[in-house]
């Protein structure tokens, strides 16, 4: 089962606020992962952000690697079987619902995110085993309440969930509020459910990485922050946070086949609400 349609009217909307004019964080994750998803403009500034930051798609693998690997701990370790992905940026391989639904064909899985050549790709992609369920909606991560009232249709709330935020939080630029949507979803799940994030540090390259992020908000479609571990360690101040805590992602439980073991700038956690 999918609940993935949407009406001509609702297609020609979203075409109609592409912007292609301004660059965009997820069409860049999607350059630099080599897709073929973004614009001229996308590419303009990934490249002047890779002048800075030249090991930046060694890192948009690692975060790739780390949800895979986040995934299979939640899902085939832990039994669950509802996720809610928010910031859930364009398709790739591997992406939530087919990590989740390789473990059981009955997972169920939300996809949140704002952007509406996302959106747009979600539709056509993110398609659900016959068993489960796969859904998208449209929603912002400042506005935990309407992410909550729209994964509702899908997820049961007294079921344990794992909630996924991958380089989404720095896009909220104190921490403070970053803290505080973190606390109210996990609220809003039962103990057995589980929290997920990457973000991007200041732990690696950090000179570098905070001149890209300068020029980021500088001529980006949404400005954005980097945190030190210690903010990090933050978000996880509710749950048991799971070995090897907040770590470079390349780090956190990595398999022997992968690449050689290189510090990135994105780092990440798994932590269980107790």
């Amino acid at each position: 089962m999918s609940d993935l349609t949407a009406s001509p009217d609702e297609g020609v909307a979203r075409v109609a606020r592409l912007r292609t004019d301004v660059s965009h964080s997820a069409r860049i994750w999607n350059y630099w992962l080599g897709g073929k998803d973004n614009y001229p403009v996308d590419q303009e500034v990934g490249d002047q952000i890779l002048s800075f930051v030249p090991a930046l798609p060694r890192s948009a693998r690692a975060d790739r690697q780390f949800l895979a690997r986040a995934v299979r701990l939640v899902g085939q370790e832990a039994g669950v079987r509802q996720f809610l992905d928010i910031g859930t940026g364009l398709p790739t391989a591997d992406n939530t619902h087919e990590l989740a639904q390789r473990i059981d064909p009955s997972s169920r899985i939300v996809y949140v995110d704002n952007d509406p050549l996302v959106l747009t790709h979600a539709h056509a992609l993110l398609t659900s085993t016959p068993e489960g369920v796969t859904d998208y909606i449209e929603a912002d991560v400042h506005d935990p309440e309407a992410v909550l009232a729209g994964a509702a249709r899908v997820l049961d709330f007294d079921r344990p969930v794992a909630i996924t935020m991958l380089g989404v939080l720095n896009f909220v630029l104190d921490t403070d509020e970053a803290v505080a949507i973190v606390h109210r979803l996990l609220d809003a799940v039962p103990s057995g459910s589980y929290l997920v994030i990457t973000h991007p540090t200041t732990e690696v390259d950090g000179e570098a990485m905070t001149t890209a992020v300068d020029y980021w908000n500088a001529n980006g479609s949404a400005p954005m922050t980097l945190r030190s571990r210690a903010e990090l360690l933050r978000l996880f101040d509710r749950v048991e946070l799971l070995e090897p805590g907040v770590v470079s992602c390349s780090r956190w439980r990595p398999d022997a086949a992968e690449e050689e073991i290189v510090d990135v700038t994105q780092f990440g956690g798994v932590g269980r609400k107790p």
